[in-house]
C-alpha cells in the first residue's frame, strides 16, 4: 500500500476517534447538567415558585468546549430528560428550562468562540446574562399566565419587580461560577483526553490569574448573597 493510501486511510480513522470523544465528552457534560438541575433543587425559591438553577454554567462550559451548538443539543436533552423524571411542570416548564439555557450558554459560546481569551469569556458570558433575561421576560410574558392561571395584567406588573432581578442574578450565579469553573473542568477533560488541546494563541492567556480568580469569587460571593436577598432569607 502507497503512503498516499495509508494516509487516505487514517483520515476516517482519525475523524471517528475525534467523534467518539466528542459525543462521549457531550455526554459526561449532559450527565453533570443533569446533577446540576438537581442539585440546584437545594437552592432556595422566589416569590415561591421560581427555582434558581446553576445547570447554566456546565452547559456554558460545554459550549465554551464545543461551540454553541453542543450547548444547544445539551440544553435540549436535558430539558426533556427533566420533564420526564423529576420536573412536575410539563411541557410548559421544558419550553421554558429550554429557553433559558440556551439564551444564556449560546451567545456566550458563540462569542468566545471568536475570543478565546478571558476579556471574550466575561463578554460573552454577560451577552448570555442579558440575552438570558431579556428572553425570559417576553416568555414570562406570554407563559406564566397560562402556567399559573393568573391574569396577563398580573404577570406585567411582575416583570420588573420579579422576574427582572430573578433572571439577573440567576444569570449572574451561573456567570461567575463558569469563570471559575471552566478552567479546572477543561484541565481535568483534556487530562482525560475528552476535550480539544489549547490553541497555540490561547496558551499565552491560559495561565493562573490571582487577580481573574479573587474578581470571579467576588462575582460570586455577590451574587449568592443577591439569591438570598431575593429568596428572603437575608
Amino acid at each position: 500500500m502507497s503512503n498516499l493510501e495509508s494516509n487516505a486511510s487514517a483520515i476516517p480513522a482519525a475523524r471517528s476517534r475525534v467523534t467518539v470523544k466528542t459525543v462521549t465528552s457531550l455526554a459526561m457534560l449532559t450527565a453533570l447538567t443533569y446533577l446540576a438541575m438537581l442539585l440546584s433543587n437545594l437552592l432556595p425559591k422566589v416569590a415561591g415558585f421560581l427555582q434558581m438553577e446553576v445547570k447554566g454554567t456546565v452547559i456554558a462550559i460545554g459550549g465554551f468546549l464545543f461551540g454553541p451548538l453542543s450547548a444547544a443539543i445539551i440544553s435540549i436533552v436535558v430539558a426533556f430528560i427533566e420533564m420526564f423524571t423529576v420536573s412536575d411542570t410539563g411541557i410548559i416548564g421544558c419550553i421554558m428550562n429550554l429557553l433559558a439555557a440556551c439564551a444564556f450558554a449560546c451567545p456566550a459560546a458563540f462569542l468566545y468562540q471568536r475570543m478565546r481569551t478571558r476579556k471574550g469569556a466575561v463578554i460573552g458570558l454577560t451577552v448570555g446574562v442579558a440575552t438570558l433575561t431579556a428572553v425570559m421576560l417576553l416568555w414570562n410574558y406570554l407563559i406564566t399566565p397560562l402556567y399559573m392561571g393568573i391574569p396577563r395584567e398580573t404577570v406585567a406588573g411582575m416583570l420588573p419587580t420579579v422576574f427582572l432581578p430573578f433572571n439577573l442574578v440567576k444569570g449572574g450565579l451561573n456567570m461567575a461560577l463558569t469563570l471559575i469553573l471552566y478552567k479546572p473542568v477543561v484541565t481535568a477533560l483534556r487530562k482525560a483526553r475528552l476535550a480539544p488541546e489549547r490553541e497555540a494563541s490561547a496558551q499565552s492567556g491560559d495561565r493562573f490569574d490571582a487577580g481573574f480568580l479573587l474578581f470571579s469569587l467576588a462575582l460570586l460571593a455577590t451574587f449568592v448573597l443577591l439569591v438570598l436577598v431575593l429568596a428572603g432569607k437575608i
